[in-house]
């Protein structure tokens, strides 16, 4: 039995919610990604809902076709520090990138928050999709990283990060003014790591944290992208659209956990919904049929038209069906399009649908309707092992969370599925995760770990 055993919630906050057309609800508040009084609000209601934690998620490069929500927005780690000081017990998680960063500054910054809201703090580790085409052209660089080479990079990039984070022993400093020692040299530790793609000596010049170290999150679903995540991560991010790929995958990941030596209950899979709920299922469809009336012919149709590069919408509408174009049996495109494949061929969705499945706001049947429904499909998800929790990626926002905090909450705690009240104060007590030891507090593995660390990535 897994420690803790309770679905876990996150939330994740973008703006105006998950749904490209949100922003013209008429609920919406349009410049809610500017906003942080907006962003604080949404906060505490997840922390009123009593959720594990809040999550941001982050792009570095924009174009014409993004997201509405993403086109001007908050640096996540900025925005988290702010989130951090407006609750109290929630958990905050940011994005960030190995592949347009370094290890030190990203150490320093994420164990910074990691004090600054008392041990709350997690590190969603990406290494960066180039969706918009641009990316590298932000960074001096005229090419983006391959898909082989960034998680190579990212590999490393995650050990040194966590030797960083252990530069300190939990009781280094001892402040002692009548000696006038500050702190125990014989705890302090350089990392002087020197490997493939990265040489940092250190130490990093912050300490442990209440919870040792952030929590590290990772969404990768490649083969690479699920290796860095059974290896390095304690809270895993995955989207299936059915419950038998959703089982699937819970039972590989922890497998993979296994076989790096690793115990299967230290890792947490949560996967991403979309759920519209209403008093009725009439009522959560025309929420949903609202949101999609919301999509312009001219919007849905580009981002189409880019995605699908070579297909021929010049004839189509945003009512004409998938299968109509051929869209449901294409040889290859986009690097995401192998997973969203069997729900277009299952589905056959129209061009308007389409365009919500793609952009990350299409909810099934079973994920539309009114609470009770909500709270039964999680139930199944849960207790038939495809998921240890949710990430609610609300189509319109903040209704779609206020209306599960409000709704579907008090539910699955009638049913035991979910806590009351916190019974933790750090991020990694909500989630039942242990707390990392020090790597070198034992005297006898010294000398080991610090050569291991220095040699680990001399390919």
């Amino acid at each position: 039995m897994i420690r803790n055993r309770h679905i876990k919630l996150a939330a994740y906050l973008v703006g105006t919610g998950m749904h490209v057309a949100s922003w013209r609800h008429p609920h919406a508040q349009a410049d809610s990604s500017i906003d942080i009084d907006y962003y604080k609000r949404l906060a505490v209601l997840a922390e009123r809902g009593k959720f594990d934690m809040v999550f941001i998620a982050d792009s570095l490069a924009i174009n014409e076709e993004s997201h509405p929500n993403i086109l001007n927005r908050f640096e996540p780690i900025t925005l988290i520090t702010a989130l951090a000081g407006a609750t109290s017990t929630i958990g905050v998680v940011a994005t960030a990138s190995t592949s347009y960063a370094e290890p030190f500054n990203l150490a320093r910054q994420f164990l910074s928050v990691d004090h600054i809201s008392k041990g709350r703090a997690g590190w969603n580790v990406v290494t960066t999709r180039d969706l918009s085409g641009n990316t590298a052209l932000n960074f001096g660089r005229e090419e983006h990283y391959d898909h082989t080479f960034r998680y190579q990079r990212a590999e490393e990039f995650v050990d040194v990060v966590k030797g960083l984070w252990d530069s300190w022993e939990d009781d280094a400093f001892v402040r002692d003014k009548e000696s006038g020692r500050f702190f125990d040299r014989n705890k302090l530790h350089r990392l002087n790591h020197k490997g493939r793609f990265f040489s940092v000596q250190g130490p990093l010049n912050i300490g442990r944290s209440r919870q040792g170290h952030p929590v590290l999150v990772q969404a990768g679903s490649s083969a690479s992208g699920q290796n860095l995540a059974a290896r390095t991560a304690e809270v895993i991010f995955s989207i299936k659209y059915n419950i038998e790929d959703a089982k699937a995958f819970y039972r590989s990941l922890k497998e993979k956990a296994a076989a790096f030596g690793r115990s299967p209950e230290d890792v947490r899979i949560l996967q991403g919904i979309s759920p519209i709920i209403g008093e009725t299922e009439e009522a959560a469809r025309a929420t949903q049929k609202l949101l999609e009336s919301l999509i312009t012919e001219e919007t849905g149709l580009r981002f189409l038209a880019d995605y699908f590069k070579g297909v021929d919408f010049r004839h189509a509408t945003l009512e004409t069906r998938a299968a109509d174009l051929g869209l449901d049996r294409l040889p290859e495109t986009k690097a995401d399009y192998k997973k969203h494949q069997p729900v277009i061929a299952r589905e056959n969705p129209t061009l308007r649908e389409l365009y919500s499945l793609l952009t990350g706001s299409f909810s099934d049947d079973s994920l539309v309707g009114p609470p009770e429904k909500i709270a039964d499909t999680l139930e199944r998800w849960f207790t038939e092992r495809a998921a240890d929790g949710f990430m609610i990626m609300a189509p319109l926002l903040p209704d779609g969370l206020a209306d599960f905090v409000n709704h579907v909450v008090p539910i699955l705690q009638r049913k035991g599925l979910f806590r009351t009240d916190y019974d933790s104060d750090t991020l990694r007590g909500h989630l039942g995760l242990p707390i990392p030891p020090h790597r070198l507090t034992l005297s006898e593995n010294k000398h080991h770990v610090e050569k291991t660390l220095t040699s680990r990535h001399r390919w």
